[in-house]
């Protein structure tokens, strides 16, 4: 044929089949579009992950620190090493040091002069706690002016060279705490000091001041003596032209630059360079240059590199998990642009035989197959990976490029290679019923073959766990989904088998409707297995995401109440007031307000303290239910009455500790005698603590006086309830803190939930989780659709034919319901069995912790977090599919009936 012959065929096939070429076209994009936004997903939430992690840091952790001590100055003329010109000059040239992607914040940088030995004040007037005198640190630093508001005096100028007295100021904080003003002298040795002035810092928590926190404020230290005795330190900010008088000092001076690493630009693909970056200027060649330009003894320290590290292990412990969800997804996408192949190729099969019985090529054949794909898959891959491109936002564009790519070339190749395959020589028509058919030999190796596999990733994945780091490993990743293939491939050896048994009584029963929908069942082609393939690894792949996510929900569940106790926990370091419980269950939402006398206990055996619990029985017991932490009986802690040890209920812990005799506590109320009666894990007020559970009326009884005493009273209040109004709560709290003495503090278990799912990283990673279960559930809908609609045509004419012959509209929707029902229900069932199977068989080998904790490799004192059977995840996409399969095949009847029949029954003679 001549290409203008290809050309036309090529127009005349695309404008005859509009309507199979838009479905081609539109299922390309979506999944176009879904490949390219993940990696560029999966860049977008590490990046955001990355900047958090060194952004929520304290800003001494996030600074690159270079120093020089007073020994390591070799020039001729020490001072000069000193003078600001100087420091100023090696500042510029540090900076031209570090290379990309190490970037400095330059207006919260900081260089200049300090002493690292503190300087005493001797003067008497200055506050003394216990004795010792205050300790001066002192600093001539650049750019004061800067990043402080004058508030009084002006600031420092430069001493003469030699001189004993130098101007200083210090911030209105230090001011006020020791007393000074403008005016006042302090004597250290060797130096006298001028207050000239009072500033305010600009920023107190910016890196400027924060990063040394004696710069913005004075502070209480403990001296190192027998015994320890509380002093002041403070900071005094001298002119940047003073360095050199600091030499004169016993306060061992040395020079200094500080610089903020500045990752609002950071990139996830970055982190590694910027390690390696670090690594270098604190132990390898970078430090070497810093050293020709500050001196020989520079020395360069930062803590970014062990941030990035977090980062790393971090990011090393999601990836495995986001592999298994990369993978399912994918592959569910893949058997979808296949079955869409393998469907058109079966629909066409009588066209395509009769062009190879005419002489047709097989590589002609082929290539005008492609051709055609190819006209509508790659535009509309194009289309999709642009528009990823535009909306997702990421760094990296070839892996979505090659994702994008990789679409539109299988959505081209799929029909061509199916319709290959079927026709390599022209051969008569046969028909290949799906109760009939017998599998081939390389149907059998092959299905053999990928048993193999998938029994060896799950045996890798039992073992290895996802959190055992080393990386992602494909074959581990790709567990679920071998697990649903091997499913769907049994399932299609068994099919055939109920449908053969079931046809032969229904053969012998007088109602048409039972035979005929059996008949044409098992009449389907052999290519009919296909939707069945998709629709259980999609339906696998959707309810192993789903208990992902509610395993995720579950643990973060379980860490906030671990850290509450309760709904809400309201406690202090003295006695809660009386009118804080009447308040605080008056707020909507609160079921029970539960007071508790909690205290330390020292323990005789030199272990860890104990926890002395001693709260109402019934009202704790039923918080205790509530929470589902420790639920005991109130009639467990029944007081005995006279002088018989008090039952108590005690953590393993204390048990296997003390065991079972009686035993004497000495609490703030007086001796106490108990005597365990039973083992809880848990308890509210202290969850997996070595706690001992008394009741508070037996205490009462025993010692009237000292219980009673309000200073004895209540330090914890534990709330259950639903939906507690927390600023309601939060308002109750601060109206009921003492104006006088330790304040009130109010821990919330909805706060501390929210608190787990804070770091980026995770919200990301569980955010891909939730839009891979929602895809793989929306690709099995659509595998189903898919397969009902390419036999629809066959099941109208059938129905208008029955009509012909006097079949009632009832029967004829009954008969389309029937023929729909058994592999939508074989489907279904198959898909939540096997999601369950999958679930308990991977289980032992998913830990979560990372996706479901922050800073968790191994779930930490909750142990590793594992799958969560969801029944949702489970249930919903299965009964999903059976109604869009009634759906569909009511409809399809439904409109079949409103049309005529010598219109259906003429509609294959149509060209």
């Amino acid at each position: 044929m001549s290409a203008l012959t290809w050309t036309g065929l090529l127009a005349i096939r695309l404008r005859t089949a509009r309507g199979a070429a838009l479905a081609l076209g539109t299922l390309v994009l979506v999944t176009a579009f879904l490949a390219a936004a993940f990696p560029r997903g999966v860049d977008a939430y590490e990046t955001r992950g990355v900047r958090h992690a060194l952004g929520a840091a304290p800003p001494e952790q996030r600074t690159v620190e270079i120093s020089v001590a007073r020994g390591d100055v070799t020039a001729a003329d020490p001072a000069a090493a000193y003078r600001a010109a100087e420091l100023g000059r090696q500042d510029r040239a540090i900076r031209r040091q570090f290379e990309e992607p190490l970037r400095v914040s330059g207006d919260q940088s900081l260089y200049g002069v300090r002493t690292t030995k503190a300087l005493n004040a001797r003067d008497s007037w200055l506050p003394r706690p216990e004795g010792p005198d205050p300790a001066m640190s002192l600093y001539a630093v650049a750019d004061l002016a800067r990043h402080a508001t004058l508030t009084r005096g002006r600031l420092p100028r430069g001493a003469a060279s030699g001189a004993r007295t130098v101007e200083a100021v210090v911030t209105v904080s230090t001011a006020r705490t020791l007393g000074l003003r403008v005016g006042s002298q302090l004597h250290l040795p060797g130096l006298t000091v001028r207050i000239c002035g009072l500033l305010t810092p600009h920023d107190p928590d910016g890196p400027y001041w924060a990063v040394d926190p004696l710069m913005a404020a004075a502070r209480q230290d403990v001296s190192a003596g027998t015994p320890p005795q509380k002093y002041w330190r403070a900071g005094l900010l001298l002119s940047p032209q003073d360095g050199p008088a600091l030499t004169a000092t016993e306060g061992e001076p040395e020079k200094f630059w500080r610089y903020p690493v500045d990752a609002s630009a950071l990139t996830a693909q970055e982190a590694p360079r910027l390690r390696d970056r670090l690594v270098s200027l604190e132990h390898g060649a970078a430090l070497a240059k810093v050293r020709g330009v500050a001196g020989g003894g520079a020395l360069a320290d930062s803590a970014v590199d062990g941030l990035l590290d977090g980062f790393a292990r971090m990011r090393a412990a999601v990836a495995p998990v986001i592999a298994v969800a990369a993978f399912g997804i994918g592959t569910v996408a893949g058997i979808v642009l296949l079955m869409t192949g393998a469907l058109a190729a079966a629909r066409r099969g009588p066209e395509l035989a009769l062009l190879r019985a005419r002489g047709a090529s097989l590589a002609g054949l082929t290539g005008q197959l492609a051709a055609e794909a190819g006209a509508v898959a790659l535009p509309a891959a194009a289309a999709g990976g642009g528009l990823a491109l535009l909306v997702v936002p990421g760094e990296r564009v070839l892996p979505s490029l090659l994702a994008a790519a990789g679409t539109g070339l299988l959505g081209t190749l799929a029909l061509p290679l199916r319709a290959a395959a079927a026709h390599r020589r022209p051969r008569t028509a046969a028909r290949a019923d799906l109760a009939t058919a017998r599998p081939s030999r390389r149907r059998t190796v092959a299905e053999l073959t990928v048993l193999v596999l998938a029994a060896g990733a799950v045996v890798a994945l039992r073992r290895r766990s996802t959190a055992a780091g080393g990386g992602v490993d494909a074959l581990v990743s790709a567990a679920p989904v071998l697990i649903g293939v091997i499913a769907a491939l049994v399932l299609l050896r068994l099919y055939p088998l109920p449908l053969r048994l079931a046809s032969r009584p229904a053969a012998r029963t007088s109602g048409l409707t039972g035979f005929l929908a059996l008949a044409r069942a098992g009449r389907a082609p052999a290519t009919a297995g296909l939707p069945l393939l998709a629709l259980l690894v999609a339906l696998t792949t959707a309810s192993f995401g789903g208990s992902v996510l509610a395993g995720i929900a579950t643990a973060r569940d379980r860490a906030a109440l671990t850290a509450v106790g309760a709904e809400a926990r309201v406690f202090a370091d003295e006695p809660l007031p009386a009118a804080l419980q009447r308040a605080v269950a008056a707020v909507p939402g609160v079921d029970d307000a539960v007071p508790v006398r909690l205290s330390v206990q020292a323990a005789d055996d030199g272990g860890p303290p104990l926890y002395l619990v001693i709260a109402d029985p019934p009202a704790y017991s039923r918080l205790a239910r509530a929470t589902g932490l420790g639920a005991f009986s109130a009639a467990q802690l029944a007081d005995p009455g006279g002088d018989r040890p008090l039952p108590a209920i005690v953590s393993p812990r204390v048990l296997a500790r003390f065991g079972r005799a009686p035993m004497a506590l000495q609490p703030e109320f007086g001796q106490l005698v108990i005597r365990p009666t039973a083992v809880r894990t848990d308890t509210p007020a202290q969850p997996g603590g070595d706690f001992v559970l008394l009741n508070a009326r037996s205490v009462a009884r025993l010692h009237p006086d000292t219980y009673a005493d309000p200073a004895n009273g209540p330090t914890l209040l534990l709330l259950s309830g639903h939906s507690l109004d927390a600023g309601a709560l939060r308002a109750a709290v601060r109206a009921h803190t003492p104006a006088a003495g330790p304040p009130l503090r109010l821990a919330l278990r909805s706060a501390e939930r929210a608190a787990l799912a804070d770091s980026p990283l995770q919200q990301g990673a569980e955010r891909l989780y939730t839009a891979a279960v929602v895809a793989g559930a929306g690709f099995a809908l659509l595998a189903l659709l898919l397969s009902l609609l390419q036999t629809a045509p066959q099941r109208t004419q059938l129905l208008a034919r029955l009509r012909t012959m006097g079949l009632p509209p009832a029967q004829g929707r009954r008969l389309m319901v029937l023929e729909a029902l058994p592999q939508a229900l074989l489907a279904a069932a198959g898909g939540a069995l096997v999601g369950a199977a999958a679930i308990r068989l991977l289980s032992a080998g998913m830990d979560l912790a990372p996706l479901a904790l922050p800073g968790a490799s191994g779930g930490g004192a909750l142990g590793a977090v594992r799958l969560r059977t969801d029944a949702a995840s489970l249930l919903l996409p299965s009964a999903g599919v059976v109604v869009l399969a009634l759906v569909v095949a009511l409809a399809q009847a439904w409109l079949s009936e409103r049309r005529r029949e010598s219109a259906e029954l003429r509609m294959g003679e149509r060209p």
